[in-house]
């Protein structure tokens, strides 16, 4: 979604981060900042407010009906973000927990005895990319040393060729 956003606008990530923008205009003595009213718009104000409202297309578009429901009642982008990143990732605490279980999951991470190397390849990638959409990076060189450190004996030739190479 972060990357679909971006390619529309980047400055709509900006109203969905910080929320959307109110006209506002000074008046009296001493100065006090109000609403302007939607006469005293000018086209600055009017393109300013309509990136929220694209905005929000842009994430009602890219989610189903269920999920359309949990957020129709929101007025602004940054509302709509904040509730569908609650749904997908969870509170911050949560968030801290899976990272946590998949962190202790890489780290326990062992090639089955009946597992092929594509089926444990698969695995090993579906634990990096949750952690990934988490924002855990692993750097490649830990990724490729672990993948090498995992494999059974009977690769162990092709592993020590791997390990001597310049660059892994």
């Amino acid at each position: 979604m972060h990357g679909f956003i971006m390619t529309e606008d980047s400055e709509l990530l900006d109203v969905i981060c910080d929320g959307p923008f109110f006209p506002t205009k000074t008046s009296g003595d001493p100065a006090v900042t109000i609403p302007k009213t939607r006469k005293e718009f000018n086209d600055a104000d009017r393109k300013s407010i309509e990136k929220n409202f694209r905005a929000k297309k842009i994430l009602v578009c890219g989610i189903g009906p269920d999920e359309y429901n949990r957020i129709s009642a929101f007025q602004s982008a940054k509302e709509i973000w904040e509730a569908l990143q609650t749904a997908h990732e969870g509170t911050t605490r949560v968030k801290q927990s899976k990272i946590d279980m998949l962190t202790t999951e890489y780290e326990l991470f062992r090639m089955k005895d009946d597992e092929s190397i594509q089926d444990m390849h698969t695995r090993f990638t579906s634990i990096i990319n949750e952690l990934y959409s988490l924002r855990k990076i692993i750097p490649r060189n830990k990724l490729v040393r672990k993948i090498l450190s995992v494999l059974p004996s009977s690769w162990e030739s092709k592993v020590n060729a791997i390990t001597e190479e310049k660059d892994l």
